[in-house]
Order: structure tokens, then C-alpha cells, then sequence
């Protein structure tokens, strides 16, 4: 098969035909065939997604033709318009810096928030470690995203950017407002508490930063490579020979130390909300590496070791 002719349809009105591609190689990619209707149509490429079903899935871009087993005549397939789109990186900055800005205002400015009364009531120290390990974790995050991270996806939609900064945003909000409330009780166990809490946190935050880095070598710059992540050097991996996703794990213990340090309901609320989705997230991975990997191991579980 030399070369083919594409017929491109509405994936929303399936009878509407937007555009008639001549002259496509078999060993063309899909990406190539989003940059013919991106010059043809006058989007911007990260606009369009094509499909060969209206209903079914995005196709990936490192496809080719061949891959597609498209027919000589009478090929056809079908065009999502995604609407305004906007980068992962950038989205992910904007959510993580909300919290590293908002925690602290209602540390700093009790007065303004609180009322006077405020300033007779001394900042205990378990408020002073939760706004340390609060800061660190956003902080830690900002530059994870900017040095670490390598995103599959090149962007998502804009609206979005609404939905994950309001969650963030605003649990920051909820939470500091509790913890660096005058009337906040210390916990119950005092400085052992605090201490056993602030260890735990760190050494979650140090595992897992350790798997965010083991996951970035596993990808090459500029590629979309998949494989099997296992253990490496660093013994916090460790958690890999249990779970496929141990970075939940170990942020998911970050802020149940967290919870625990502060003996927070609002932290502990937080906490909960997190690891629903951050459990949600784990089984479709795991899901995907068990279905793209035969030799997947069996005993792994998505999140919690032995359990789910």
C-alpha cells in the first residue's frame, strides 16, 4: 500500500465530512495526519484528536497508517475538536504554587483574620513544624515539576485548570485555617507526637521524591517509552517489589504523618480526600501495566501493600 486517501469526519456529527486527505503514506503517523488538518482546518494542534470510531478512543500520535489497518478505499476517520488547551507543566505550577502562598497568610496575619484577640494567643510549635512541612511539600513539589517530572501529555483542557487549583487552593485555605486558629488545640501527646508525626513526613517526602526520580530514568527525554518499574540502588524503591504505585504510597503516608503531627480533623479530612483520588489514579495504572505487560508481576497491589 503505497499511499491512501482519508476521508475525515465530525466524531459529534458523524454524516459531516471535514476534510478529504490525498497522497498519506502508510508509515506516516497519526501526529503527521494531526499537522495535514491542522494547516487544512486552521487549529492549533493540540486541538485536534482523531479517532477511528466517533465514540472510541484518542488515537496516540506515534501511530502509523499501517498501525491502523486502514483500507485502501474508503478510509476514513473521525476528528474531536478538544477546545482550548493548556500545558500539564504550566497547570501543575499554578496548583502547586497556590498552596506554598495561601498556607502561610493565615500564619502570618492572624490578627487580620482572626480578629485582635488573636495576638494573645502564642503560635504553638506543632502549628510552626505543620507550616515547615507544609511549605517544604509544595516547594519540593514546584521543583519536581519544573526539573523532574516528564509529561506524557502534552496539555489538557483549560477548564481544568479551574478544577485542580480550586481543590488545592482552597483545601490550603481550609486546612490553615484550622491549624493557625488561636483557639487550636496542640496535640494530645505534645512534643513526642509532633516529632514522631514530623520523621514519618520526612521520610515519606524522601521516598517519595526517591520513586519520582526512579520513574523520570525510566523515560528518555522527549519520549513516550514505557516500561516495568522495579527497584533500583536507593532502598526507598523498595516499596516497587509491593505496589506500582509507590509515590501515592509514600504521599499518601506524607500527609497521614501530617494529620498526625497536627492532630487535625481539617488535615485529616485533606488527607482522606487525597488518597481517594490518588487511589482512583493508582488502580487505572496499575490497570494499564498489567494490560500492556504480560510479565507484569501478580503480587503487586495499586497503592496499599497486599490490600488494594
Amino acid at each position: 500500500m503505497a499511499s491512501i486517501a482519508v476521508e475525515v469526519f465530525d466524531a459529534k456529527s458523524v454524516s459531516r465530512s471535514i476534510a478529504f486527505l490525498e497522497n498519506i503514506n502508510c508509515d506516516e503517523s497519526v501526529m503527521a495526519i494531526k499537522k495535514r488538518l491542522s494547516q487544512k482546518l486552521l487549529l492549533p494542534i493540540n486541538q485536534i484528536a482523531l479517532r477511528l470510531d466517533a465514540k472510541g478512543k484518542n488515537l496516540k500520535d506515534d501511530l502509523t497508517v499501517q498501525d491502523l489497518n486502514l483500507p485502501s478505499k474508503g478510509a476514513h476517520l473521525y476528528i474531536r475538536v478538544l477546545g482550548p488547551q493548556i500545558g500539564w507543566k504550566t497547570v501543575f505550577l499554578l496548583e502547586y504554587l497556590g498552596p506554598l502562598l495561601i498556607y502561610p497568610i493565615f500564619y502570618l496575619r492572624p490578627i487580620e483574620i482572626y480578629g485582635p484577640d488573636a495576638s494573645r494567643y502564642p503560635m504553638s510549635y506543632g502549628a510552626k513544624f505543620a507550616l515547615v512541612c507544609w511549605s517544604f511539600h509544595y516547594a519540593k513539589r514546584l521543583l519536581e515539576t519544573q526539573y523532574v517530572h516528564r509529561f506524557s501529555n502534552a496539555t489538557m483542557p483549560l477548564r481544568n485548570i479551574f478544577k485542580n487549583c480550586g481543590y488545592y487552593w482552597a483545601f490550603s485555605a481550609f486546612v490553615s485555617y484550622f491549624i493557625n486558629h488561636p483557639l487550636y488545640t496542640p496535640p494530645y501527646f505534645g512534643f513526642v507526637q509532633v516529632a514522631t508525626g514530623l520523621t514519618g513526613f520526612v521520610i515519606c517526602e524522601f521516598g517519595n521524591l526517591s520513586i519520582h526520580l526512579l520513574l523520570r530514568d525510566l523515560r528518555p527525554p522527549g519520549t513516550k517509552v514505557r516500561k516495568i518499574p522495579i527497584p533500583n540502588a536507593n532502598p526507598m524503591t523498595l516499596m516497587f517489589n509491593f505496589v506500582s504505585c509507590p509515590n501515592y504510597t509514600y504521599e499518601a503516608g506524607s500527609w497521614l504523618c501530617f494529620s498526625y503531627m497536627t492532630q487535625s480533623l481539617a488535615a485529616l479530612i485533606f488527607t482522606f480526600a487525597g488518597f481517594y483520588q490518588m487511589a482512583m489514579w493508582a488502580k487505572g495504572k496499575h490497570r494499564n501495566y498489567i494490560h500492556e505487560f504480560p510479565n507484569y508481576p501478580k503480587h503487586r497491589r495499586a497503592i496499599i501493600p497486599f490490600v488494594y
